[in-house]
């Protein structure tokens, strides 16, 4: 029996080179961001058990895997670093200094590779004794006097070579004081690459893991946003426009794939997305158990949140896409 059918969908289906001819969705490494952990000392690469095939790089031997990744075409990085305890106090102070881990090595790369792009993390909880975005006193994270030091944050990492500071802390108003202090300061060429969704999520926990940075008491629910809503990630990313924003971006991803869609539609700036280190874990354990095939999960998963609107995803699976693309 044939049915008597004049559309038929399938035709556009029929084969691999019409399907890849037909693709409304196409994922290139040059719209994925590598984040990179960094720790003190030399000579150090150390394996993140939470985070399989990843891991925490002292800046010598940094250097020598970046000169692998940009020859894989990965030519834009995420910087976070991992402060000793022993550095770390309520206000975060390490973040101010100008000979710290973090900007040496943003220094040290960009001497090395000018042609990367770095984002550079601007939160006081890898810096902060109290492991909060923000300075804690009587038990309520402090947005204004958070927000001095982060404009201060901002100034030491430019001068560093920071092609696009990105802050993470959720506190109000920290955009348009950071965008203030880099202008006041003559660096009008540094970007500012703002979370301006970020969620309270699950998702966050081998990321702690790995920088040390989880909150010694309480948990960030009030500063970063309650996952249930959605018309709030769109004010907040409109005021971080009206601010300065050069990209927004929404963190997580995958269970956020209709706040990254709605961002896109409603705004003319470039929108990120921040594939989270629980997202990565997921696929990477289901994968070592056998109940999936990890890198076909790696490319839908990939295609999905750039289907959704990203233009940026920021992705640990960077480097496993760039080798097989």
């Amino acid at each position: 029996m044939t049915l008597s059918l004049k559309l038929r969908p399938r035709r556009n289906r029929k084969s691999h080179t019409v399907r890849e001819m037909l693709a409304e969705t196409t994922l290139s490494i040059d719209q994925m961001v590598l984040p990179v952990f960094l720790t003190s000392g030399t000579k150090k690469k150390e394996p993140l058990g939470t985070l399989p095939g990843i891991h925490r790089y002292s800046v010598d031997v940094l250097i020598q895997e970046m000169d692998r990744w940009v020859k894989l075409g990965i030519c834009s990085f995420a910087l976070f670093p991992q402060i000793p305890d022993d550095l770390k106090d309520p206000t975060g102070s390490e973040s101010l200094n100008r000979s710290g881990l973090f900007p040496n090595a943003i220094f040290e790369i960009k001497k090395k590779f000018p042609q990367v792009v770095l984002f550079t993390d601007i939160a006081l909880d890898p810096y902060s004794s109290d492991g909060h975005d923000g300075i804690v006193k009587n038990g309520q994270i402090l947005n204004d006097e958070t927000v001095e030091v982060l404009a201060q944050m901002a100034i030491v990492q430019a001068q560093a070579g920071a092609d696009y500071v990105a802050p993470s802390d959720m506190m109000d108003g920290r955009i348009g004081a950071i965008r203030n202090s880099l202008d006041k300061a003559k660096y009008t060429n540094t970007g500012i690459m703002a979370y301006s969704a970020k969620y309270a999520s699950s998702f966050y926990g081998p990321f702690r893991d790995a920088l040390g940075s989880a909150p010694k008491s309480g948990d960030k629910k009030t500063y970063q946003m309650d996952y249930r809503n959605r018309r709030e990630a769109l004010r907040e990313v409109k005021l971080d426009i009206q601010q300065g924003a050069d990209i927004v971006m929404v963190k997580p991803a995958l269970a956020y794939l209709d706040i990254i869609r709605e961002v896109k539609n409603s705004v003319s700036v470039p929108v990120a997305a921040y594939n989270v280190s629980g997202e990565y874990a997921m696929i990477k354990f289901a994968g070592k158990s056998g109940a999936l095939d990890p890198e076909k999960a790696m490319i839908e998963v990939l295609t999905s949140i750039k289907r959704s609107g990203a233009d940026l995803i920021f992705t640990y699976f960077a480097e496993e896409f760039a080798l097989i693309s």
